[in-house]
């Protein structure tokens, strides 16, 4: 049977334009500010590569348009923070689980984590487990976080509560690192708040968030914690339905306001087929932040 990597690898060169991949792996630098380069060799200029880039002299030798590849000069650790709560077993925008799209997500950054010669861990779980995996740099390391991802999720698991988590990266990560939290389509409460300007001041923080399923376009969603439905005689209320569709979008749109006013990388994904786009926007909004 293929790997989990294997197959987010091939999803990401299959779906995903080959330029956006270049650009991804570009970008990814721009996940620590102030990173230290040291040069390592030139290639051709693809659209979206900075201007400041560009070895003037050796494009005039070569006659074509070269820009100069930095590697970094000092390892860095991504730590990624996932709620593997029941709240993840529910369905993204397109009915995908949400949990394939968390999934993806830290395939993609973790696979060009350990390209770039960083490490990878994990530290997941939800209201009673919390599963912890060791910082690696290797795609065999990569497969396990995935594996062990993959295996936590599902409507048996027990309430969400991305709290515990990051309490204990607050506590246990000291040295400055990069965190990736994936999460659950919630508004953040104060405890939440106060925990995420704790980690911001700690580490590069990025946030991402599994955008939930549009209960009105699937008749039948139900939700993962109680069951409950919108009645059918209220979809047929366009006055009901409206105030729900704006209601869903004003919440999106205080979410993102929330995590800009304290400074912090977030994106919303709701498709698997969004992942890369999406995380190429992320990275190219942090590179120009």
């Amino acid at each position: 049977m293929d790997g989990l990597l294997v197959r987010i690898k091939s999803r990401m060169f299959i779906h995903a334009h080959r330029k956006a991949l270049h650009l991804l792996d570009g970008e990814y630098g721009s996940l620590v500010t102030g990173r230290s380069m040291d040069f390592e060799d030139l290639r051709s200029y693809v659209a979206g590569d900075e201007v400041r880039d560009i070895d003037w002299k050796a494009t005039a030798r070569h006659g074509s348009t070269l820009v100069r590849r930095y590697t970094a000069l000092r390892r860095q650790t991504v730590h990624f923070v996932l709620d593997t709560g029941r709240n993840m077993a529910a369905r993204a925008a397109d009915g995908e689980a949400k949990s394939d799209v968390a999934l993806t997500i830290v395939g993609v950054l973790g696979y060009l984590a350990v390209r770039h010669g960083d490490e990878v861990s994990l530290l997941s779980g939800d209201s009673e487990r919390t599963i912890r995996l060791p910082a690696r740099s290797s795609e065999n390391h990569l497969e396990r976080v995935l594996r062990a991802i993959d295996a936590a999720h599902g409507l048996d698991a027990p309430p969400s509560d991305i709290d515990r988590a990051l309490r204990l990266v607050a506590r246990m990560v000291r040295r400055r690192a990069i965190v990736v939290v994936v999460t659950d389509d919630t508004l953040l409460g104060p405890e939440q708040t106060r925990l995420v300007r704790r980690l911001r001041a700690q580490h590069e923080l990025v946030w991402v968030t599994v955008g939930d399923l549009d209960p009105l376009r699937y008749a039948g969603a139900a939700a993962v914690d109680d069951g409950w439905r919108i009645p059918e005689a209220l979809r047929g209320d366009r006055r009901l339905t409206a105030e729900l569709t704006r209601s869903i979008d004003d919440e999106i749109r205080a979410r993102q306001e929330m995590f800009d006013d304290l400074g912090v990388s977030h994106r919303r994904i709701a498709r698997v087929d969004d992942v890369v786009p999406s995380l190429l926007h992320l990275l190219k909004a942090r590179s120009r932040a």
